[in-house]
């Protein structure tokens, strides 16, 4: 049985339960997950395995790399640019970065890049992952890109390219990387263990990715063994010319190995945050309210920032999704815990979210990286924490 270590608040025992219940049935390997209330830690728990192949314990401060859970905190530090008037969301990229402008871009705004809607979630040459990890090259490759899709009509997930599209605007109006302005004005301020180009010295804490395979392979069965609600999904996972496939191969290889020292260290602000539950947790928790003194968004802010921008078909996730600027919002496969709550889940499972009706902030991460519809573990814990907010 795996020990579970941290601290609960009288009223949500239910999150400690199903955090167990993630270890002893549905696959956790190492974990950890933090609950914010009205600017205060309710829920502060971890447990299991940091590093498989060599037994090293999770401990209460455990680094996690946490994919596109990152989004949300690069989001944040957009929407506090343009809370400090120094970006304006419905400007044209090209303001900003006037070499975006190339290729019919000149008008694309800046909300658009966060809201997936620009049309770039590809490139017609991919760019060496070296290059890509230093930067210049891949922004600089995006501004000569023509959109695959007229920007504004559509969205579609922009997994990896959100990075150099987002970070380049933080950058050209900052005059600061957005690792670096995400430090500065965010995770210094809150003291937040959470990274987005993570520093040699927190190397050592950081847990080791294990990833397990589907139990059902759906691009090798048969077409007619596919479920009907999948059948256009799994077309275009096995469509190399899909969206669905290209938004992913922007670099050379395509896969990047995210356990790896130069990828961590690199500053990848859709994809390789590493920090802490808590961290993530408190971050949101600061959005929606004031944490020991410190609250980032103002009431205009927050409605802005969190006000759809995208719902319906994805254009590479081949599925409905919703967006506000730079945040998922809820949707039936995600209700997080009510509607007006905003956030970003990661590769695998990790999630962190705020809901400002019901002053909740959430965060999950894990090692084990669990891809498909049989992963639970996020959802145990959230609906956890709704039955602990109705007392269910």
């Amino acid at each position: 049985m795996t020990t579970i270590d941290g601290d609960v608040a009288p009223g949500f025992e239910p999150v400690r339960e199903a955090f167990a219940a993630n270890f002893a049935h549905h696959g956790d390997v190492g974990g950890a997950v933090c609950v914010y209330q009205d600017g205060r830690p309710v829920v502060d728990l971890w447990g299991g395995v940091a590093d498989p192949s060599t037994d090293r314990p999770w401990v209460r401060d455990t680094l996690q790399l946490v994919y596109s859970a990152t989004k949300g905190a690069t989001a944040s530090a957009v929407h506090l640019l343009a809370q400090r008037g120094e970006l304006d969301l419905d400007a044209p990229v090209a303001k900003y970065w006037p070499e975006f402008a190339e290729n019919g871009k000149a008008d694309i705004p800046v909300r658009w890049l966060l809201s997936h809607q620009a049309g770039l979630v590809t490139l017609d040459q991919p760019v060496p992952l070296a290059e890509a990890l230093n930067w210049h090259p891949m922004s600089a490759a995006l501004a000569a890109q023509r959109p695959v899709w007229t920007p504004g009509t559509a969205h579609g997930y922009h997994g990896r390219t959100w990075s150099w599209l987002v970070g380049e605007v933080i950058r050209r109006v900052s005059g600061r990387t957005p690792g670096r302005f995400f430090a500065d004005e965010i995770a210094v301020p809150l003291g937040l263990d959470f990274f987005i180009g993570l520093p040699a010295g927190e190397r050592g804490r950081v847990s080791r990715m294990v990833h397990r395979k589907p139990e059902v392979d759906f691009t090798t069965m048969p077409p007619e063994s596919i479920p009907e609600e999948l059948r256009e999904q799994v077309a275009a996972w096995r469509d190399p010319n899909s969206f669905s496939n290209r938004a992913y191969a922007v670099t050379d290889p395509a896969e990047i190995d995210f356990n790896s020292p130069e990828v961590q260290a690199a500053e990848l602000p859709a994809s390789n945050g590493i920090g802490t539950a808590r961290g993530l947790a408190r971050m949101y928790a600061a959005l929606i309210d004031e944490v020991d003194g410190v609250c980032l968004f103002t009431p205009e802010t927050l409605a802005s920032a969190t006000k759809e921008q995208a719902n319906g078909r994805d254009q590479v996730l081949v599925a409905p999704s919703r967006f506000s600027s730079g945040y998922m919002l809820p949707t039936e496969d995600n209700p997080m815990t009510g509607p007006c709550s905003f956030g970003h889940t990661g590769r695998g499972g990790s999630l962190g979210f705020a809901d400002p009706e019901h002053g909740i902030a959430f965060a999950y991460v894990m090692n084990h990286i669990i891809s498909g519809p049989d992963d639970v573990r996020a959802t145990s814990l959230v609906d956890a924490v709704r039955r602990s907010l109705t007392g269910r």
